[in-house]
């Protein structure tokens, strides 16, 4: 038995920014933005769209399509880093919001990497138990964690969720193939936020910055672009999977340039990717399921077609997850 995608969901903020928004707002141009990182806009959730409302709205649309009733659901993984309170955590409020109540609920932060992180813990909860049902969302405000006068940060990213609900099926040849995670935690310079100002004078972060996102990105270009490399190739060596038999490749969407390159690394056509980079952004935890749901909903992916999600995120983490849909 497999366990497989029974459904798909997303949910996108109303307020569009554009890059000839942004430049109303700060010193940039929509030519300067689009050719270093292919982003034309991006989501800006408004009043009362919260990480966990994005999250829930997102989640309803995926049971919707898997059939599968908010009470049936056993595990809700909610990954993000801009959850609106720190405890309880983003996934208890998701759960309240969706009736979920037979489940137990919890978040990940692994940044942008959080979904294949999820995705993995997800596996290993139905290897377990094969009665399980388990709901995996990434959501993200991003715009709540920029700091909107620094131009290498605001531009990149948005806010958005994508869920997925997962179940078994009598069918050996569909389901999580396998995973390759990783992390180095001495590379947490390139890109990091830090929290709230400590209440506590001896806990206090000398010249605290400011609880927003803060990036190295040329180093980070660099490393993401190997690291991705890496856990790919060697995820599909240890499954024996050629990159031919991939049907589909739904990457993070963090920059074209970094997509692009890491095609070029890997040798494999543009047309068996799908990108929105252009569409919404970086919306960290919440790209990859969000690119699944249109994928999904596009009729882009068959049953059976093996599919390739990889991301990095700050951490540093990153990694690759194999999937027959």
């Amino acid at each position: 038995m497999g366990a497989v995608i029974l459904g798909t969901g997303s949910c996108l903020p109303e307020k569009k920014l554009t890059n000839h928004d942004l430049e109303k707002m700060i010193e940039t141009s929509d030519e300067w933005i689009t050719s270093r990182t292919g982003i034309k806009s991006r989501r800006i959730s408004g009043k009362g769209e919260l990480t966990h409302i994005l999250a829930a709205r997102a989640g309803k649309k995926a049971l919707e399509a898997s059939g599968v009733s908010p009470e049936e659901i056993d595990v809700l993984i909610v990954a993000t880093m801009s959850f609106h309170m720190i405890m309880p955590s983003c996934a208890c409020f998701v759960q309240e919001q969706l009736g979920l109540i037979n489940a137990y609920a919890f978040d990940i932060n692994a940044a942008c990497s959080g979904f294949v992180y999820s995705l993995d813990v997800a596996g290993h909860y139905m290897v377990a138990d094969e009665s399980k049902k388990v709901m995996v969302i990434g959501a993200e405000t991003l715009s709540a964690r920029v700091d909107w006068q620094d131009r290498n940060t605001c531009i990149l990213f948005g806010d958005g969720a994508g869920a997925v609900v997962f179940g078994h099926v009598n069918d050996d040849d569909r389901g999580l193939v396998g995973s390759n995670l990783f992390s180095d935690g001495r590379l947490w310079k390139l890109l990091y936020m830090h929290g709230p100002v400590s209440s506590n004078p001896d806990l206090m972060v000398k010249d605290h910055p400011g609880s927003h996102i803060m990036m190295e990105g040329r180093e980070v270009f660099k490393y993401a672009v190997n690291a991705m490399e890496s856990a790919v190739r060697s995820l599909l060596e240890k499954h024996d999977i050629g990159l031919e038999a991939i049907k589909l490749v739904i990457p993070h969407q963090a920059n074209i340039r970094i997509l692009n390159k890491l095609l070029q690394r890997l040798g494999i056509d543009s047309t068996k990717v799908f990108v929105n980079v252009s569409n919404y952004g970086n919306t960290s935890a919440a790209s990859i399921p969000i690119a699944i749901d249109e994928a999904n909903r596009a009729g882009m992916i068959q049953e059976k077609d093996i599919v390739l999600f990889c991301s990095f995120g700050g951490g540093f983490t990153w990694g690759a997850t194999l999937l027959k849909w």
